[in-house]
């Protein structure tokens, strides 16, 4: 059965350099990981189309085994949609031999001006199995509040 997760955030930032930070490399790898991990791209594209290569790296895989290897995930992903200002969206695929993490997950960021910054909306729909509500709830809040850390500095 497809799951979908959501998780939202009001950041103390102008909308256009929170999206700024949603399709630049070296802003991603600055926050995006959940606590926990580092990140690194090795192929970035950021346009309807394009594609980018995430390995997220654990620092203690004792507590958390990766999907792609004992210490790491790796996500292939592609751009569908780059509204600027506005929106990305991204086909994600999780590269491991373990089927509970197969499947296209769809990640959905919306960013809108509101009073006091702009509110981020992540969405994920079609969750693989194999990534525990509770674990993805957690990442998904992590990767907003270090966006804020990252932006309200």
């Amino acid at each position: 059965m497809a799951r979908t997760d959501a998780a939202s955030r009001v950041i103390a930032a102008p909308s256009d350099q929170v999206f700024a930070a949603l399709v630049d490399p070296e802003a991603l790898t600055a926050w995006l990981p959940p606590d926990g991990m580092s990140g690194r791209f090795e192929r970035f594209d950021a346009r309807p189309g394009g594609s980018y290569r995430l390995v997220l790296t654990y620092a203690d895989a004792t507590t958390a085994p990766g999907k792609a290897t004992p210490d790491s995930d790796v996500v292939e992903a592609r751009f569908v949609d780059v509204v600027p200002g506005e929106r990305v969206v991204q086909a994600v695929d999780f590269v491991s031999g373990d089927p509970a993490y197969s499947g296209t997950m769809t990640m959905t960021w919306d960013v809108t001006p509101v009073e006091g910054g702009t509110r981020v909306d992540i969405r994920a729909d079609d969750v693989p199995a194999g990534i525990s509500a509770e674990d993805h709830a957690a990442g998904l809040a992590s990767s907003l509040a270090n966006l804020a850390a990252f932006l309200e500095r």
